[in-house]
């Protein structure tokens, strides 16, 4: 069971999350506008969407790292530990991506919702994993300690 210092920690950690997420749905929405609307590039939707959240992706890695869990990563700076850690990100955020690009298709295609909005349902929806995932296997406790033994 957790204590309420775990579920404040926790809680918080979860606001910073969501806003730097917030940041990278701006990125993601900007970049999207410019690869697939019909007036700008008129490029293919999933191509269009894989891009945007993968450049989005890194926006939020590098926010993150520096401030949504910095006393986790504090320790493991070195070049090496922030790879490893941008590597896991991706592709703990792939799976975060699978679930939006399906999402984003559904809506659009079934249920004809706007292109934006069906975005934004798919980035929420999202979230939970991405934070859950990131976490528990990423941004660890367990991160101080290897960092303290290099």
């Amino acid at each position: 069971m957790m204590t309420p210092r775990a579920i404040h920690d926790v809680s918080g950690t979860f606001v910073r999350f969501c806003f730097v997420g917030s940041g990278g749905l701006i990125v993601d929405m900007g970049i999207l506008f410019l690869l697939a609307e019909p007036s700008m590039l008129g490029w293919p939707v999933v191509l269009s969407k894989v891009l945007a959240a993968e450049t989005a992706m890194i926006n939020n890695f590098v926010w993150n790292e520096v401030w949504t869990f910095r006393d986790r990563s504090r320790l493991g700076r070195s070049t090496r530990n922030r790879l490893v850690r941008l590597l896991k990100f991706n592709l703990i955020c792939f799976g975060g991506l699978v679930v939006a690009v399906v999402t984003l298709k559904a809506l659009i295609t079934w249920f004809a919702f706007s292109l934006y909005v069906a975005n934004f349902a798919a980035i929420v929806a999202a979230t939970g994993w991405n934070f859950g995932m990131n976490y528990t296997f990423n941004w660890t406790r367990s991160n101080e300690t290897r960092g303290s033994k290099a």
